[in-house]
């Protein structure tokens, strides 16, 4: 806990505010720059006394209940609030929320991706956007619909079909994998809706998720080998999470070095859709 440089803090954010913008009245004769503290702890529900030591360098560890309802009243944005929980000596909570609306940088990006195959998705496997390799990879796997069976999760573990791009020896890796990175969103967001929806909905459908899920396993998926079943014969590709913004996930996979797979993926864009069987 740094009490200096948290007294200055939330010195400096009470300047900054007036009455007006927490709900309180102006009165007669102000001459407080900013709120009273008198003000800050009757928001904050703590007493008088506390918040002055606290603003003298004199107080115990805030807890980290103290801090949400400091940040709360004091109109802190997440950046200022995360700074108030270090200056107080805790660590930052995990923020994650269902940002399903794709970012206009990373649809760029994914439009510019020529030889790599890539798609943005939700922390629970809801394919919000992808690129035409990454499609002609995996089909479209973008349905526009937000519950639980949108979720690729959800397909794996209930719609054997969705397994048919998959080479056969890796699926049941791939199972363990994705139960594993569930649990770990779990963790985090249990209390979401959309977490318990999804699992409550796998565990009761699908004795294979069951029986992953009690195993209790945790890893968030970052890196991991996959092989594609396409029309152009069987792809190998890294697969790797570059980027995690707002809990979504940019998921790009690439031609391991030395492979013939960048070859690969150039003929599968050539051929797309087209129909190549052979003509009798």
């Amino acid at each position: 806990m740094d009490r200096d440089a948290l007294a200055e803090f939330l010195r400096r954010r009470r300047e900054a505010l007036r009455p007006g913008d927490v709900g309180l009245p102006e009165g007669p004769r102000r001459r407080t720059a900013g709120l009273r503290r008198e003000e800050v702890a009757q928001l904050t529900g703590m007493s008088v006394d506390y918040y002055v030591r606290l603003e003298q360098s004199r107080s115990t560890q805030p807890s980290t209940q103290m801090v949400r309802a400091l940040a709360r009243a004091l109109r802190l944005t997440d950046d200022e609030t995360d700074h108030l929980y270090r200056l107080a000596g805790h660590g930052v909570p995990d923020r994650f929320t269902q940002q399903l609306h794709v970012r206009p940088a990373l649809l760029f990006l994914l439009d510019r991706l020529r030889d790599a195959a890539a798609l943005v998705c939700s922390d629970t496997e809801i394919v919000l956007a992808q690129n035409e390799i990454s499609r002609l990879l995996a089909g479209d796997l973008v349905s526009g619909e937000t519950g639980p069976r949108a979720s690729a999760i959800w397909r794996w573990f209930t719609d054997p079909s969705s397994r048919d791009a998959a080479a056969a020896e890796e699926q049941d890796e791939h199972s363990r994998t994705r139960v594993a990175d569930l649990r770990a969103v779990w963790a985090r967001r249990r209390h979401d809706a959309d977490v318990r929806e999804l699992v409550d909905g796998l565990l009761d459908r699908s004795p294979e998720f069951a029986a992953l899920w009690a195993r209790h396993e945790v890893a968030a998926r970052r890196m991991q080998r996959k092989t594609f079943q396409t029309r152009v014969g069987p792809i190998t590709l890294d697969c790797e999470v570059l980027a995690t913004v707002e809990g979504q996930r940019l998921v790009v996979l690439t031609p391991p070095p030395g492979s013939a797979a960048l070859e690969q993926l150039r003929l599968l864009a050539v051929v797309g859709d087209q129909d190549i069987s052979p003509t009798l």
